[in-house]
């Protein structure tokens, strides 16, 4: 492994040990964890929603939106070099320890929730041709996809450097297919479908609906466009965090639009909504015949798997990070000889195997696994946001590195405004069973302030702390009673 120099804003964290990645494999980490299974569920998701008309704003607005949160991003890695882990330091920084702790948390949940939907999709796309495996949630499947967990788990411990380098690689193999798709889309483009699936179907309601509806579905394929801030510490220059965050974004956009919209122009969209998971594949089949529908199938496997990779590596980073600046329990911040940190690697596996058992007892699998990651993931981005506004408004108070402009000003209020709809846009269901999952997190914050004989809670963070019971309480309630169902 190299050993570069590090830059002046290096993390105290950094040990002997620390990998330093390249601009390029650090653009690869952000297009590796943005293309994963969101991309390839993208037409029949849409299709359940919306129209064309509604299609081409939702993706107006969420490609306005995340690009905000992009230069976010790219921003705060230059104004606070002195902060790693992207997400869950910035909201520590900016609203205190345990809004911080709640940032990490969610933001790692919401990394394991996600593998499984690959895991889940993966073994959906074989079930088309080993009906045993359904549409991914049977107990066959779950032992396959679990074998699949522990054996990534494995591979991961091998080093950093040896699964980024590996990522890098399928990135570019998981990329082809999918361009390929949407050439071949453009060939069979029937304009006359593509016209009457403009104003959308019948069960389609207004549409302000439609573009809501669409929403956690955009949030869950650009999850990812934080991963180099994420692994920052490993940047082997820091200006390389944000160039690489910009980079992957611009590099994805396009392709996640075109793969919806040039859908519309091959089915109608109420048979588009019909199709199983993967329902790219789906789609090619209509277009070029039952070959289409192994490319795609072949593509997505890769594809997944590279995800997965990518998820698995920033997941256990942002646990160890939160460890090493004593927000999590110190057991977590331990890492081996090949810059591993190994129990918080199989703290998210574990993770993982649970929610995987949970799915099995869901109506729909993959689509409760996909809008739960997205939700988990908004609160953290929420605060990452708010946090930019807060430094472009007091610049000094926060410590800031360099002269803040007014674009930035401009760039964080609507990055905030942006993440604030996507909370509306979720709706109640998600909010609460994300508190579901909050509340027992507490526990793990008090063993890190037992562990540093510190008071548990300041007044603030204990009326924080009772909100999120409440809302766990609720979650339990709402779910036992039937007001909402998994």
């Amino acid at each position: 492994m190299s050993h570069a120099d590090s830059d002046a804003g290096a993390s105290t964290s950094e040990g002997p040990h620390t990998a330093k990645l390249t601009l390029l494999t650090l653009t690869a980490m952000v297009v590796g964890s943005m293309v994963g299974a969101g991309v390839f569920s993208l037409p029949r998701r849409f299709a359940e929603e919306t129209g064309v008309a509604g299609a081409l704003i939702a993706w107006c607005v969420a490609g306005v939106g995340m690009l905000m949160l992009a230069f976010v991003f790219q921003t705060l890695a230059v104004r606070r070099p002195d902060l790693d882990a992207g997400v869950y330091a910035y909201a520590k920084a900016g609203f205190g320890e345990y809004l911080g702790f709640f940032s990490a948390f969610g933001y790692w949940a919401s990394a394991c929730v996600g593998n499984v939907t690959y895991w889940v999709l993966i073994m959906s796309t074989i079930g088309a041709l080993a009906p045993a495996l359904g549409d991914g949630d049977t107990a066959l499947a779950i032992v396959l996809s679990s074998a699949g967990l522990w054996g990534f788990f494995l591979l991961v411990r091998r080093g950093v450097k040896e699964a980024a380098a590996i990522n890098r690689i399928v990135t570019v193999a998981k990329i082809v297919p999918i361009v390929v798709f949407v050439i071949l889309a453009l060939f069979y483009f029937q304009p006359s479908v593509f016209a009457d699936n403009f104003g959308g179907a019948d069960y389609a309601g207004s549409l302000f609906d439609q573009v809501r509806g669409t929403m956690l579905a955009t949030v869950f394929v650009f999850l990812g466009v934080e991963g180099a801030s994420v692994y920052s510490r490993h940047a082997r220059r820091r200006e390389d965090v944000g160039r690489a965050t910009i980079l992957g974004f611009l590099s994805v956009f396009a392709i996640f639009a075109s793969v919806t919209i040039v859908s519309y122009g091959i089915m109608p969209m109420e048979e588009i909504a019909d199709l199983r998971q993967p329902s790219m594949a789906g789609v090619l089949e209509a277009a070029v015949g039952t070959w289409g529908e192994a490319f795609v199938s072949v593509g997505l496997i890769v594809s997944v798997l590279g995800a997965y990779l990518a998820w698995t590596l920033m997941a256990a980073e942002v646990l160890f990070v939160a460890a090493q600046d004593k927000d999590m329990p110190r057991f977590l911040g331990r890492s081996g000889a090949d810059d591993v940190p190994v129990p918080a690697l199989l703290m998210t596996t574990a993770l993982s195997q649970v929610v995987l058992i949970v799915t099995a007892f869901s109506d729909d699998a993959f689509n409760f696994a996909l809008d739960l990651t997205s939700a988990l993931s908004l609160i953290p981005f929420l605060l990452a946001a708010a946090f930019a506004m807060k430094i472009a408004l007091r610049p000094r108070a926060q410590a800031v590195t360099g002269r803040t402009t007014r674009r930035e000003a401009v760039v964080a209020v609507l990055a905030t405004v942006y993440t604030a709809f996507l909370l509306y846009a979720a709706g109640l269901k998600f909010v609460l069973v994300s508190f579901i999952l909050y509340a027992p997190a507490t526990f793990l914050f008090i063993k890190a302030r037992h562990e540093q004989n510190r008071r548990l809670f300041s007044p603030a963070e204990a009326v924080l702390c009772a909100v999120t019971v409440a809302g766990a309480v609720l979650g339990v309630l709402a779910l036992a009673l039937g007001w909402i169902e998994l």
